[in-house]
Formats: C-alpha cells, structure tokens, sequence
C-alpha cells in the first residue's frame, strides 16, 4: 500500500513538474491588500474604484478593478488600513450589499478584502439606495402634487416595477441553478458510478474536480493554448489520472482486501494530498484563465446570463445525456450496470470485473475535471475549489439514490435550483444550509433517495 501512495504521489507530483510549473508562475508573492470585484450573475466587475488608506488618513493608493474584476494594492509594511470602494463608480445599478464601502483591515501578510455587490432595488431603501419621495410632484408632472388619486397610482407602478424586478431576479437564479447544478452533475454521476461498482466513498472525488480546473489553468497560462483546447487537454488528463488511481491504488487494495472504511479513510490522505500539492504548485490565489472572463451578457429583458455560461451548460447537459444513453443501450454500460448489481454474479457470467471498474474510474475523472474547467471559466481556478463542491456532490448522489447515475443527475439539478432560488428569502451565506437542510429531510422520509431501490438490512 505504501508503494501504491508514493507512486501517486510520484505521478502527480511529475505531471505539474513536467508541465514545468512552479510557484512563481502564478501565485503572487507581493505584500499587500488584493480583491475581486463579481455581480450576483458571478461577471467581474470592471473600472470601479478602490482607494487604501493608512489608519492616519493618509492615501497610500488608488486603483481600478481590472477586466478580470481583480484588484491589488502592494504595500511597504503591515499595520492597520483602510480600504474604500467609491460607490460612484459602480455600473448602474450595482450597490454595495451590505452597505459597508469601507472597511478597516489589519495587514499582517497578502490579505484579500471583499465587497459583495448586489443589485439595487427599485425605489427601495436598501444599501446605496435612495428612500422613495413622498412629496413634490405626482407622475405627470403636477407641481402641486395635490392629487391622492396620481399619488396612488405612483405607488401601483412602484409595486409593478418591485415585482418585475423580483420576478427577473427570480428566473435569473433558476436558470443560475440549472447550470450550477449540471456542474454539480458531472462530478456526481462520475462518483456514483464509482459507488455503485466499488461501494468506495471516494473524499478524493471533489479534489478530482480541482485537478482539471488546474490542467486547465496549466495549458492556457503556461502554454498559452486556448481555453477550449486546455478543457479537452484536462478532460483527457482527468481521465488519465482516474485510470492511474484505480491501477496503481484502489485496485491493488481491493485485491488485498482492504476493508470499505479503511479505503474511505485512505481517501481523504489521497484528497489531502492533491489538495496541498495543488496549493504548493499553483498557490493559494484564485487565479482565472486568460479568456472569457469579461464577456458581455445576453440580457433578454427577464433573464440576464452570460454566453459561457450557456455554452458550458449546454456541453454538460449533453455528456450527462451521453454518458446516460451508454449505461443503457451499449454493452459497457450494462456490463457497467450488471457489476454495480452484483460484481460476483456479473464475474461469472465472463465480464472482467477489473476493467469495468477501471473503466469506471477513467470515466468518472473525465467528469469530474470537465466540471472543473466549467466551474473554472465562472468562478476561476482555486485550490479548494473541488473541497467546497464535495459536499453538494455528496448531497446530489444520496437524494438521488446511492450508487444509479440518473438519480446522481436528478439530485444534482434538485440541488442546484434550490441552494440558487433559496437566496430570493435567505441570506447568500447560508444557500448551502437550505440545501443539506432538504437533503436531511429526504432522507428521514425516503432513505434510499429519489431514485434508490429499497435493500434488505440484517
């Protein structure tokens, strides 16, 4: 076991090696206070202007937020500072949320400093937002503003144009959610294929996700190749380093019998290990491609999205629709099924248990590093990134049904509507709360999921 955990670790170790990165190429070494500016939709936020000051007052810098939405001040020496975001230089309609444009940080190393941005309610009295006049002229233009009747018929539009923009931010999110949860798709169905043939709970699985947005990054920055090329050149590795996985430690486990919980726990070593080489190789800055990252949004009026956004969805929904119609109709996909039945029964009727697992794991790291590019072109490439989406995976993979691909799907979508709707009503920071909330839910009136087939215990 010890040679089959230095040999991945070799491997992983020689493939960032080879692609000849170090930690110089793009994690910023400079001392100071840096951001990103990002809109609800998740676009970068250009030109807008963030002033650092020192605890007397004095201006140190003033920059502006660059295409990519990123900003950075270098500083000479740490210390208390001031950071402010000038509202006035906002696009029309953004606000600060929380009504704070100006913070006060405490600098001891690099520090990132946020300023979440909202969408300004329409005649609200949010943050940023003026409060509604109650006098002065009505909607035509009466100076004396005497009329109670126009005064009325003002407050009706007002409420017209509150539910209008209500009901676009609404469609906004559910379509926000749909993509959100094909993303949350492809690393799911990849992992409960690898449930349903192993009974493993793979902890590594997130951390697969982070490996193809990183392949990515590599291949685009390093290289300078498109970004459509490095998705496919990390899709093809990701595949590759789930075969590496099951050849050089999962399969020799399983042949030595190594029970189920002592390869969950070795799973989590296998996701620390990625985690913290990634964070070694590539640093701990969110870091984003050199294409599509300021792309002007389609806005239809009732739905503002971006074209990448459309484009990576579509791609998803296609390979999760591929992937499905294989399992059902080709012969690796029912020799896939048949193992995930009963591997000893599926053995003797002359299928190579070994290869279809094998396969199996080729698939699922396809999957999950073609997630990991598309959540990379919205939201750039991080070293955590795969760790935070687990949990939705996890999520998707038992509401839908432990170890069936389709409910893995039908989880995931469930799951991504609903953490993405749940912020019309509660705060942003606790959509993920909602989520496991219904999960626990399902799960105390349906415990074998969505789509899960009710077994026999004892």
């Amino acid at each position: 076991m010890r040679r089959a955990v230095l040999l991945l670790s070799a491997a992983f170790a020689g493939l960032l090696l080879g692609l000849g990165v170090n930690s110089s190429a793009f994690a910023q070494d400079a001392f100071g206070v840096r951001g990103t500016l990002e809109n609800q939709q998740d676009e970068p936020v250009a030109g807008v202007s963030i002033t650092v000051s020192d605890a007397s007052g004095t201006e140190i810098a003033t920059v502006e937020s660059a295409e990519d939405g990123t900003w950075a001040v270098p500083l000479d020496a740490g210390g208390d500072y001031v950071v402010t975001l000038d509202e006035s230089t906002l696009p029309d309609g953004l606000v600060v949320r929380n009504g704070r444009p100006e913070l006060e940080v405490h600098i001891s190393s690099d520090r990132t400093v946020l300023f979440p941005l909202d969408t300004q309610v329409v005649g609200g009295a949010g943050p940023g937002g003026d409060e509604p006049s109650t006098s002065g002229g009505d909607a035509t233009g009466d100076p004396d503003g005497e009329s109670s009747d126009d005064g009325a018929e003002n407050g009706e539009n007002l409420g017209e144009i509150e539910d209008e923009g209500g009901a676009t931010r609404a469609a906004s999110l559910l379509v926000s959610g749909l993509h959100f949860g094909l993303m949350i798709a492809l690393a799911a169905v990849g992992l409960s294929m690898v449930f349903g043939t192993t009974g493993l709970t793979n902890f590594a699985h997130g951390d697969l996700v982070t490996f193809g947005g990183v392949m990515a990054l590599l291949f685009n920055i390093s290289l300078g190749v498109p970004v459509w090329v490095a998705a496919i050149a990390a899709v093809l590795l990701g595949a590759a380093f789930g075969w590496v996985q099951d050849w050089g430690l999962w399969s020799r486990l399983f042949k030595r019998g190594t029970g189920l919980v002592s390869m969950m726990i070795i799973s989590i070593g296998v996701a620390l290990l990625i985690r913290f080489a990634t964070l070694f190789f590539v640093g701990g800055e969110r870091q984003r491609y050199d294409e599509y990252v300021g792309q002007k949004p389609w806005d239809f009026g009732w739905l503002v999205i971006a074209p990448k956004e459309v484009a990576t969805g579509l791609i998803a929904l296609a390979v999760c629709v591929a992937v499905g119609l294989a399992l059902v109709f080709t012969r690796l996909g029912k020799a896939t099924r048949a193992v995930a039945d009963n591997p000893s029964l599926a053995a003797s009727t002359g299928i190579n248990v070994t290869q279809v697992v094998r396969l199996v794991w080729t698939i699922g790291g396809a999957l999950a590093a073609m997630s990991g590019v598309f959540l990379s072109i919205s939201d750039g490439v991080k070293f955590d990134m795969g760790q935070h989406l687990l949990l939705m995976v996890f999520a998707a993979v038992v509401l839908g049904g432990l170890g069936t691909a389709f409910g893995a799907f039908v989880g995931a979508m469930l799951i991504g509507v609903f953490v993405q709707l749940s912020t019309l009503v509660i705060a942003p920071e606790l959509k993920y709360v909602g989520a496991l909330a219904v999960l626990i839910i399902i799960m105390l009136t349906r415990p074998q999921g969505i789509l899960g087939r009710r077994e026999r215990i004892g």
